[in-house]
């Protein structure tokens, strides 16, 4: 049903809107930054402002990247509230979702998440929330920082690489478990062994088969385990952050099937690059757990299919290019982690297309399942009574990576040089065109969106 003219704010045409049914001829009408009208293309819809798509265009619901390290305040030269969600934007993701540690003082307490919300509040174009930190000793902040509005609690299993967040045992994690339960949070986990690590051989040097070593594959599998367990004993919802080792699919499936409630998620480095690939003291590509062999590779895409893996996001954990020790190439030395916000759509559609995935099936995971993780329920769908969230993207377009021309704050990444397929001609916020000089997102709280 269409209604009287000049009825929405903007109203979208084209052949290729992907709705919840699938990419079609529609008209989309926006009225107050929602989604208030789908129609057959040629219903008429009016609008204040009409845009009609190319028709090499689709018009996508914005991605939601539930795994981003902005870092600010405290350690804002890695990264920060304005360049991270303009790289996000300029990616088509509409909402990120920060993670606890690497600020400082990190989001362990209600006074920490409010120092975040100052610093971030009228930087953002795109919106924001955040997860809260589990601790050893905090956990009578889990309650007022779930009060306040954080998305969940992350906690690690070994050390977290920055002191002001220590970690976590299995035991502890238990009894934290135990806590979120009582108020229906979410523990979301870094899911490595301190134990195995131990025991595994040192890193040093620049050659990463030697680094790969140090982070076996038994590291993540047993600490993965340990979830699984003490997820089942407490009944608490539980996500394991960036599986990288596929031996844990099986494990994984069968504790789904177990009635665990337990998610995963993996991240475009694990799904796109490979170690037998990666050249001596080439540093952008350590991360932690580390990116693995091609078989491995092609064993989490699997995972994905199944729905053993629920969904993609960044793990977007810049900083300095100092500390990537460039000059000397260290795998010891150099930060983990991977710069890649603004790259993780082209990344992993051009992925998909040569395994005959579909693009509706690449947004799913980039978009509705991260959102459901997050309980966002009014974003990652373009759908009735939705955020008027979403992109538009030229699925045939090409481009290579220019690190120059990102807008993430440190210019280094492992996909500079890299050509890549899809390409984000505008990314929309709530109905309005982000503009990259205006910042118009939302600090978000949960159980307001």
């Amino acid at each position: 049903m269409s209604e009287a003219i000049g009825a929405y704010d903007l109203v979208i045409r084209g052949q290729r809107i992907l709705t919840t049914a699938g990419i079609a001829p529609r008209e989309v009408g926006i009225r107050d930054g929602v989604i208030v009208a789908i129609e057959p293309l040629g219903n008429g819809l009016t609008g204040t402002e009409v845009i009609h798509l190319a028709d090499d265009e689709t018009l996508i619901p914005g991605l939601v990247d539930t795994h981003v390290h902005v870092n600010e305040p405290g350690r804002t030269e890695w990264e920060g509230f304005a360049s991270a969600t303009r790289a996000a934007a300029a990616g088509g993701v509409t909402t990120i979702i920060d993670m606890p540690l690497n600020s400082i003082p990190p989001t362990t307490s209600v006074d920490g998440l409010e120092q975040k919300r100052v610093v971030a509040k009228d930087q953002a174009f795109v919106d924001v929330g955040f997860w809260g930190g589990a601790i050893p000793g905090n956990k009578a902040d889990l309650r007022p920082l779930h009060d306040e509005g954080v998305f969940g609690f992350k906690c690690f299993l070994l050390h977290s690489g920055v002191d002001e967040f220590p970690h976590l045992d299995a035991d502890e994690m238990e009894e934290d478990m135990k806590e979120l339960k009582s108020f229906d949070s979410l523990m979301i986990v870094h899911a490595e062994d301190s134990h195995a690590i131990d025991r595994a051989p040192h890193p040093g040097g620049d050659h990463y088969e030697t680094f790969l070593a140090s982070r076996p594959r038994g590291a993540e599998n047993k600490a993965i385990a340990e979830v699984i367990e003490r997820a089942r004993w407490t009944g608490a919802r539980a996500h394991i952050l960036h599986l990288s080792s596929s031996d844990a699919l099986p494990m994984i499936a069968s504790a789904k099937r177990d009635g665990v409630n337990l998610t995963v998620e993996t991240c475009p480095h694990y799904l796109t690059l490979m170690a037998e690939e990666i050249p001596d003291g080439a540093t952008a590509y350590k991360c932690c757990p580390p990116i693995r062999e091609a078989s491995n590779r092609e064993l989490l895409w699997k995972g994905l299919q199944d729905g053993t893996i629920d969904c993609i996001v960044s793990d977007h954990s810049p900083s300095t290019l100092d500390l990537k020790d460039l000059e000397n190439g260290d795998f010891a030395v150099a930060w983990g982690g991977v710069s890649s916000l603004q790259l993780g759509l082209s990344l992993i559609w051009t992925e998909a297309r040569h395994r005959g995935i579909s693009l509706e099936q690449v947004v799913a995971w980039m978009s509705e399942k991260p959102a459901a993780l997050a309980r966002l329920h009014n974003k990652g769908q373009l759908a009735l009574g939705y955020d008027a969230d979403f992109s538009i993207f030229a699925h045939d377009d090409a481009y290579v990576v220019d690190v120059k021309k990102l807008k993430h704050k440190n210019p280094i990444t492992p996909y500079d040089g890299r050509p890549l397929s899809g390409v984000v001609r505008k990314t929309y916020l709530r109905g309005s065109e982000i503009d990259f000089q205006n910042p118009s997102g939302k600090l978000i709280r949960r159980g307001n969106v």
